[in-house]
């Protein structure tokens, strides 16, 4: 299976009080992997985003296995689990690396959905994944076998 990754390490800005990192930082994570993504693969679709495309978040969701903290470094990878006429659906694995040792551990996982929409000011309205966005995905998209197991937690 192919993923798009992202490399981050956290920092004290990301923590809560008691040390660790706090939760909305996961979907901030989420939205930088599908930026550079956007970046990399299909920077035209930032040109239309300037313009009237609007990717809407519409559902995002993370389940935790592990806590982090300061100054840990994680991989977020980033694969495509559905994609619609009109919708996009992402799977996220976070990933807490140890260069020393060579590993690394599973301790996040999350989902995005996006809807792609165009207009101006508050009226907006369905379009299609651009084609050159499709396009980018295609080689990121989950399998049928591995659709069944990123179901279950993968140590």
């Amino acid at each position: 299976m192919r993923s798009y990754e992202i490399s981050h390490i956290v920092g004290f800005e990301e923590t809560n009080l008691v040390g660790n990192v706090y939760f909305v930082n996961y979907f901030r994570w989420q939205g930088r992997c599908r930026e550079m993504f956007l970046m990399e693969h299909a920077p035209d679709v930032l040109d239309e985003i300037q313009r009237d495309l609007k990717l809407f978040t519409i559902k995002c969701e993370c389940e935790y296995f592990a806590e982090l903290t300061a100054f840990q470094r994680l991989t977020i990878r980033m694969t495509l689990v559905d994609l619609t006429q009109t919708q996009i659906e992402f799977a996220f694995a976070y990933l807490d690396v140890d260069d020393r040792a060579g590993t690394e551990h599973l301790v996040a996982r999350g989902r995005q959905r996006v809807a792609c929409m165009r207009g101006n000011g508050t009226r907006v309205e369905p379009t299609r994944v651009p084609e050159s966005l499709r396009r980018a995905l295609e080689p990121y998209y989950l399998d049928s076998d591995v659709r069944t197991l990123a179901g279950r937690r993968a140590d």
